[in-house]
């Protein structure tokens, strides 16, 4: 599904109302499917307080609360600075049926140690410029909370103050960590800029909401995309799930090895073979996986005699010389088969001048990035991504709080899920071998990296909800299996 402007969604909602929907109608389920959406992803949390302001998107978010008291039986509140009499029609009529009249929540008492969850209803997609009063205390209010109290903020189509054409950032804006798009995504706040106000993004399908039509930015999210859903059939075996080969690994980074082979695995590779040097292979054996294979290897360029559906190659394998690099280079030059190329696989791409080509898979941080096309240095990302690929066949996948994935005639996809739990070592290494899984068993490399991105970030969101804010690689391996169920049922 494409990203829109303000202007196109105002199309689509128009559209549907010509063809008989009502405004009433429309408003019903699309808070009714947010409510959903909030219920379903925060399983910890029993309270909510919406913030609203008198617009329909503060309806949406009213709709929402009477979702969560009734089927998920949270406790729920109100915080406004307007008087009903100033609400719009569909809003108030929202507000009488929920039972509100007269009421007044007082806000989030600081004594209390339940978390919390707090819904950014303040303003819609249509407003622009800076908050002010009396919306302005009121977003200030939970900027407190979130910042104090570990409240969490899930803002309502876009957060308010935020432009969801441009990205801008006007005074005041409330920072949300997730924010739920309605019927389509902004694509405004799909730009790298402004994640540290939109946090997690997620789209809330609405059937009389979508939008088809192309356009240059998509989110990556299963509502969106039709790759990756289809139950294996029973008679399915592991030579079907397809044989991946992973060249990583050094004395100072065997664990990077490790974590690749484990992501392959937890992500359904049928036969997993890590190679490695000689001199590394007593230390690795110890940690390995038991249903990964470890061989040795001195010149990588025997792996082109070896029967394999994919490769990985790059994490934690360190400085290179000798017969051993040469054969590495001479296996990304000839190999044929879908091949990751991640880390100091990157690096050594560079230092050796080797073109990527139309079966390599890129990717880098924005360090490793750099180094593979320094001309691109200091452009925004989505432009230096795009740029890329005009440039060269292969797929990339640039790291990033916004995952970007490009190549070229697509749009470029924008992953939302992730969490800054996940801010330490091997969660990317991880990701190469969960891409390499999904390769070796016959996705498109174009929307493996996409899967890949949004899994793994996904697997990360659950260890957080379940775990606490820290999440390592391992943890998101633990959660990989629950992830990819999540992709399935969309």
């Amino acid at each position: 599904m494409a990203s829109v402007s303000i202007q196109q969604m105002r199309e689509i909602e128009h559209r549907a109302m010509d063809s008989g929907v009502t405004e009433g109608e429309l408003m019903m389920r699309a808070g009714e499917a947010l409510g959903r959406a909030i219920g379903n992803q925060y399983r910890n949390i029993w309270r909510a307080v919406a913030y609203v302001g008198k617009g329909h998107n503060a309806g949406d978010a009213l709709i929402a609360l009477w979702v969560l008291q009734q089927e998920f039986g949270w406790d729920v509140g109100v915080r406004s600075n307007h008087a009903v009499s100033e609400f719009a029609k569909l809003t108030a009529t929202q507000w009488q049926l929920l039972g509100l009249e007269g009421f007044q929540e007082k806000g989030y008492e600081k004594q209390n140690t339940e978390p919390v969850l707090l819904i950014d209803g303040l303003l819609g997609i249509g407003a622009e410029g800076d908050l002010r009063e009396p919306l302005l205390e009121l977003a200030d209010e939970m900027r407190y909370l979130r910042n104090h109290h570990a409240a969490t903020v899930v803002a309502v189509d876009n957060p308010s103050g935020v432009d969801p054409d441009s990205g801008n950032i006007f005074k005041g804006a409330v920072v949300a960590d997730r924010t739920l798009m309605i019927g389509a995504e902004k694509r405004g706040l799909l730009l790298s800029k402004v994640a540290n106000y939109t946090g997690q993004l997620e789209l809330v399908a609405v059937e009389d909401l979508k939008y088809h039509a192309k356009s240059e930015t998509e989110l990556i999210c299963p509502q969106n995309m039709d790759f990756g859903k289809a139950p294996r059939p029973f008679d399915f075996h592991k030579g079907m799930a397809g044989r991946l080969a992973i060249v990583a690994g050094s004395r100072d980074f065997g664990g990077a090895a490790l974590l690749t082979a484990l992501g392959a695995i937890r992500a359904g590779a049928g036969l997993v073979t890590l190679w490695v040097r000689p001199e590394i292979a007593d230390s690795v054996r110890v940690g390995l996986p038991y249903e990964v294979m470890l061989r040795t290897t001195e010149n990588p360029i025997e792996l082109l005699d070896v029967k394999t559906d994919a490769l990985v190659i790059g994490p934690g394998l360190g400085e290179m010389s000798g017969n051993f690099a040469d054969g590495l280079a001479s296996l990304i030059e000839k190999a044929t088969v879908p091949m990751v190329m991640d880390a100091d696989g990157l690096n050594f791409m560079a230092a050796r001048g080797l073109q990527p080509k139309g079966n390599h898979l890129l990717t880098p941080h924005p360090g490793e990035f750099a180094r593979l096309a320094s001309d691109l240095s200091g452009m925004d990302r989505e432009v230096a991504a795009r740029a890329f690929v005009e440039k060269n066949e292969s797929v990339l996948l640039l790291k990033g709080a916004r995952t970007l994935v490009a190549k070229r005639g697509f749009p470029l996809r924008v992953n939302g899920t992730g969490t800054p739990a996940m801010s330490n070592g091997g969660q990317g290494d991880l990701l190469a071998g969960v891409i390499g899984a999904l390769l070796a068993g016959g996705m498109d490399g174009f929307d493996a990296a996409a899967m890949g991105a949004w899994v793994c970030g996904h697997a990360a969101e659950i260890s957080q909800a379940e775990i606490g804010d820290v999440c390592t690689a391992n943890d998101t391996a633990v959660r990989l299996g629950e992830a990819m169920r999540g992709w399935r049922r969309s």
